[in-house]
């Protein structure tokens, strides 16, 4: 019996890894979501694990790319955010610049990469996201990417505008049983923790097709990425997101 349990766990195993390599290497994504939200959060931080919970939700959904950035300035308070990084810190200060804040805080969420959005639940979001549909800000440009065991190919469709096309790699899910500082004893669950982003072409408003090495859409230790196609300005700071997709 024990034998067979072991056989039938076996099977499914590698029918999911057939699966899972079936949808990394052979599907084609294509996107155009009603609107790319993102999370600055913080193990370290007590106001995070609610906006967290409510991140996950929004990160089922399939008509939104929603990514997360932990960021290292809670660091001191006793916990190594152990999904924080400098570059998403450096991100977030971006976006404060852009909106000509004069500070940052977490939990944050950015819409759209326009604005900033209550953190409270879903409702607001999804409120937020149509009104910026509204005013012209929706994300709207398409976008679609197939990854191969060779290539990685990203299709861009045509509009108005300029952008950067930017890779951002994620950790899909991870646990962390969080030992010191404000959130001391809890065991919290994350979705979709970007720790890398990585800028591959440009965008001039007039539909592209990049082909890159199969190695840009599939990093070590990353099982997802999102491709955004997002405005900079002069100083580098993040701006408009145009259009996204996620594998």
């Amino acid at each position: 019996m024990r034998r067979l349990a072991f056989v039938l766990l076996a099977m499914g195993a590698f029918v999911l890894a057939v699966f899972g390599l079936q949808c990394r290497a052979g599907e084609t994504v294509s996107s155009k979501p009603v609107g790319v939200v993102e999370l600055f959060t913080s193990q370290g931080c007590s106001s995070c694990p609610k906006a967290d919970a409510a991140f996950a939700r929004l990160a089922d959904r399939r008509d939104i790319v929603a990514i997360s950035y932990h960021v290292d300035y809670w660091n001191y308070l006793g916990w190594q955010d152990t999904l924080s990084a400098r570059e998403n810190t450096e991100r977030q200060y971006g976006y404060s610049k852009s909106f000509g804040a004069s500070n940052v805080f977490t939990p944050q969420v950015v819409l759209n990469g326009v604005r900033t959005a209550k953190t409270g639940g879903l409702s607001h979001v999804m409120t937020d996201l149509d009104a910026l549909a509204r005013g012209g800000q929706a994300v709207s440009v398409p976008v679609s990417a197939r990854l191969t065991p060779e290539t990685m190919t990203i299709a861009i469709g045509a509009g108005s505008g300029k952008a950067n096309v930017v890779v951002a790699y994620f950790k899909r899910s991870t646990t962390v049983a969080i030992e010191s500082g404000e959130n001391t004893g809890r065991t919290l669950h994350y979705r979709n923790a970007v720790t890398k982003l990585e800028t591959v072409g440009m965008w001039d408003g007039k539909a592209m097709t990049l082909k890159l090495p199969a190695s840009v859409g599939s990093k070590p230790g990353y099982d997802g990425c999102a491709i955004l196609l997002q405005a900079h300005d002069a100083d580098g700071n993040p701006g408009r997101i145009y259009g996204a997709a996620a594998l």
